[in-house]
């Protein structure tokens, strides 16, 4: 089965070694995510990247890095992805969150026989 519909995306950028309380932020986003009900949430770890400071931080074995950038990546509808926004808010000390909308397929369940 297969559905069509506009939703939001929430794409935030924080560094892998900013915390909130001793942990991950990126772990805490994440569990929030889940405990508000969204619908999934994604960790991406960059291979490269740079921030306010300016300062490129990578993982070519050269110049390595331990502070990568991380993306959390959430697709929800509107409603629910404005809902969580404000706590964000609470935890993120130093990043960028973007919002946009985005068309979303959805695949789910495969009809008896399909393969």
């Amino acid at each position: 089965m297969k559905s069509r519909g506009q939703e939001l995306r929430l794409t935030i950028f924080v560094g892998e070694f900013d915390k909130w309380h001793h942990k991950p932020l990126y772990t805490e986003i994440v569990h929030r995510a889940h405990v508000a009900g969204l619908a999934g949430a994604t960790v991406l770890r960059g291979h490269e990247g740079f921030g306010a400071s300016q300062h490129i931080h990578t993982n070519r074995i050269l110049s390595l890095s331990e502070d990568l950038p991380m993306v959390i990546i959430i697709v929800d509808q509107e409603e629910r992805i404005r809902a969580f926004l404000p706590q964000l808010d609470e935890i993120v000390a130093e990043g960028v969150v973007t919002v946009d909308e985005v068309e979303v397929i959805r695949y789910s369940g495969r009809e008896e026989g399909a393969r």
